[in-house]
């Protein structure tokens, strides 16, 4: 597993997933805000199954 996510992606995935997660914890959004479980684990663990069919990485490139 290479890391394809970086930077600002990463905080901003951390960040949304622990709002979602709070507000469905709070009963604010209902259900569908145990989601945010999907971009918390994936600025946690810096890799996205999602980029790789595109190619995508917004890590830094390595000279």
């Amino acid at each position: 597993m290479k890391a394809n996510v970086g930077g600002i992606d990463r905080v901003a995935r951390i960040e949304a997933g622990v709002v979602l997660i709070g507000l469905a914890a709070t009963g604010t959004v209902g259900v569908w805000g145990w989601i945010g479980v999907v971009p918390l684990a994936t600025g946690l663990s810096g890799w996205c199954p999602a980029y790789l069919p595109f190619g995508l990485s917004t890590c830094k490139m390595k000279k």
